[in-house]
């Protein structure tokens, strides 16, 4: 699995009693456009995992390159509210926890679990998307490494034709 080279994300949660919790995930992908849906695989043995269940939504906060620390402490032995101590954090519709500084964070209503031996699939339905203004590189993750993304010398980036983040927003979410 070290061979898979992921994106870095920290999945948050508000549980019902209003403590946070949230850990660090590279396992997350998007599902279906329509309705806008993504998936994130996390230990079923996590108290965030218990959390989510319990309160039916979820946040991922997608890190840029810049929030290596924000990484660690999310995966390290600090647990619900300590986490948070670090990062600029708000809600949305659902009052999970967003990072402000994320290059996007997705709200999710958990609308489904799939167990699969250590792990627990949750799938949630984006209700709202904060995407940055800012461009900046993903944090990676591979080899038990963090890194960034650098493009490969044959690639160009075209500004031109590249969608902006209030079109994306537009046509998306409205």
């Amino acid at each position: 699995m070290r061979h898979l080279t992921g994106h870095v994300c920290l999945v948050t949660t508000t549980a019902k009693d209003g403590s946070r919790n949230g850990l660090t995930a590279t396992a997350v992908c998007s599902v279906s456009a329509d309705p806008p849906t993504l998936l994130c695989s996390v230990y079923s043995q996590t108290a965030c995992f218990n959390a989510i269940q319990q309160s039916d939504c979820f946040a991922v906060n997608v890190l840029a390159d810049s929030d290596k620390a924000l990484a660690e402490r999310f995966s390290g032995p600090l647990h619900g509210e300590e986490r948070f101590e670090l990062g600029d954090w708000a809600t949305l519709e659902t009052g999970a926890p967003v990072l402000k500084s994320a290059l996007a964070s997705f709200d999710c209503k958990l609308i489904k679990t799939v167990n699969v031996n250590t792990h627990g699939i949750l799938f949630g339905d984006i209700l709202e998307v904060d995407i940055s203004s800012s461009v900046r590189n993903p944090l990676l993750y591979a080899h038990g490494h963090y890194g960034q993304f650098v493009p490969h010398a044959s690639e160009k980036q075209d500004d031109k034709n590249a969608l902006s983040n209030q079109d994306y927003l537009k046509d998306n979410f409205s």
